[in-house]
């Protein structure tokens, strides 16, 4: 059985319907994803009325979502509106015409509700207690910082990419000057919140405009993931970013690799808005949301009974879901589990391996996945494990630490392992490549003495004789298959331990 919800979000900027699909697992999954570049906030005058082409213009687009909502008979399509209809004062005139004319009906968010929902949707996808926020629209931009997971402080400045090249740019692109003067403006804004000055807590930028220079950056330094959620950025990198962009034309910003051709003309105050919040809040770490304002509407309300609460371990939750799409064998899991970190437990206590509580966290998170690339194809699992762990967003997982997970995981042998680590070695150094090496080794032995998937071993004793390892495997069932396949693959921890291994079953 299959629930699907749309959401339409008004922005200033764009107007974008997306569908969702969330099946019994929980997984929720986009299935439409329309999005119209309308710019509303161009039809807001001077008096803060949106002009009758302005609610023309918004009737069609949402007349064009009607025919898509329609043709997948959506029955609950929450429609809500940001900063050009909460800033505009014929906003009752504009709900009355939607109402009569569509099968919609707007919720104008108010600021605190636009902050909350970003908030809620980083909190939903981040594994992280402390963090500041920004989302930056085109009519305003939305500031939060919260601490042990509770919202503490929320803002919303008047002020968006769009907003700010209305107010500064005269012509198609902002001059050297015009970004100093947009510098000045939203620097002077922040500094009004104490709160936010020389926090020193990374912050958390959601929106298109936050993906996109995370793309143009990608695309600079050649990065070897396409995921943008939760890449991470310094403060030199955005700077090197708006070198870049800076002295180009707005012809020459449409060809920029990873921006987005609607996106040209307002991409460098969006740019300069995150240069100046990383200053204020003097910190070191930039981090890019890919769920904002309607992911957390969809956590939030429409993801009953559960939507009201976070999740207490966001990897957890997003390993269980990836575990339960491709149908990992939950017991072969836990015995798989059970027998590793004995193995590693009794390697550790007899000292003939150092280990700390990170490896044991990959360790246990490898275990519940260990080789579930085998259902798309048994023959080359250990390529399809390495391939969807690097290619699917794990939530509360740095990229870093997502490849970290996918070479312990799919490991099957040295050489592969080195044909998996080729594009990423640079980011870790020869120790933590061997330990990857030796933690993976030890799950494919773990998953070795279940390989008939009977739980036939009981329990595993780890000894040291004349430098010789002996594992004793008690069995409570026929081992032999066990038996023949953990003699065949004890060379992999052999290798790593640079030890002989004798495995006796009994």
């Amino acid at each position: 059985m299959y629930n699907e919800y749309g959401i339409i979000d008004i922005g200033s900027n764009t107007m974008r319907l997306v569908i969702y699909k969330r099946d019994l697992s929980g997984r929720l999954m986009e299935i439409e994803n329309v999005k119209i570049v309308a710019r509303l906030r161009v039809y807001l005058n001077n008096d803060r009325i949106l002009s009758a082409k302005g609610i023309s213009l918004l009737i069609r687009t949402l007349l064009s979502f009607q025919e898509v909502t329609r043709h997948h008979q959506i029955k609950e399509v929450k429609c809500v509106a940001t900063a050009s209809i909460r800033q505009a004062k014929n906003q009752q005139q504009i709900l009355a015409e939607v109402e009569k004319q569509t099968d919609f009906s707007i919720r104008i968010l108010s600021e605190y509700e636009e902050a909350y929902f970003g908030y809620f949707a980083v909190l939903n996808s981040f594994a992280i207690d402390e963090a500041i926020t920004i989302d930056i629209g085109g009519g305003s931009t939305e500031v939060t910082y919260f601490n042990k997971r509770e919202l503490i402080e929320y803002h919303s400045f008047p002020f968006g990419a769009l907003a700010l090249k209305k107010q500064f740019v005269s012509g198609e692109v902002p001059t050297l000057e015009e970004n100093q003067r947009i510098s000045t403006f939203v620097q002077q804004n922040f500094e009004t919140l104490d709160w936010l000055k020389n926090k020193q807590v990374p912050v958390i930028a959601i929106g298109g405009s936050a993906r996109n220079m995370a793309q143009i950056h990608q695309a600079i330094t050649k990065y070897p993931l396409a995921d943008i959620h939760q890449y991470e950025m310094a403060l030199t990198d955005i700077q090197e970013v708006k070198e870049l962009l800076a002295p180009l034309s707005f012809s020459q910003l449409t060809k920029v690799d990873g921006l987005a051709s609607d996106r040209a003309d307002i991409i460098m105050p969006a740019v300069l808005v995150f240069e100046q919040i990383m200053d204020t809040s003097s910190t070191t770490t930039f981090l890019i949301s890919r769920k904002g304002l309607r992911d957390g509407i969809f956590y939030k309300e429409l993801s009953r009974p559960h939507g009201s609460k976070t999740f207490k371990n966001v990897v957890e939750k997003s390993l269980f879901l990836l575990a339960q799409d491709y149908e990992v064998d939950q017991k072969h899991a836990k015995q798989v589990s059970y027998l590793a970190l004995s193995i590693f437990t009794q390697l550790q206590k007899l000292a003939l391996a150092e280990f700390t509580d990170e490896d044991l966290f990959y360790l246990m998170k490898g275990a519940s996945i260990y080789n579930f690339g085998e259902h798309v194809s048994n023959e080359s699992s250990s390529e399809h494990t390495f391939y969807l762990l690097t290619n699917r967003m794990i939530d509360g997982m740095k990229h870093k630490d997502r490849v970290k997970l996918a070479l312990i995981s799919s490991y099957k042998k040295k050489d592969l392992f080195r044909q998996f680590v080729e594009h990423y070695q640079h980011w870790y150094t020869k120790n933590e490549l061997k330990k990857m090496r030796l933690l993976g080794a030890i799950l494919k032995l773990a998953n070795s003495l279940n390989s008939t998937k009977r739980n036939v071993v009981d329990c595993l004793k780890l000894s040291v004789s004349d430098g010789t390892i002996l594992l004793e495997a008690l069995c409570k069932k026929d081992w032999k298959p066990e038996e023949y396949q953990a003699n065949k693959q004890k060379k992999h921890l052999e290798k790593a331990l640079k030890r002989n291994i004798e495995i006796l079953f009994s």
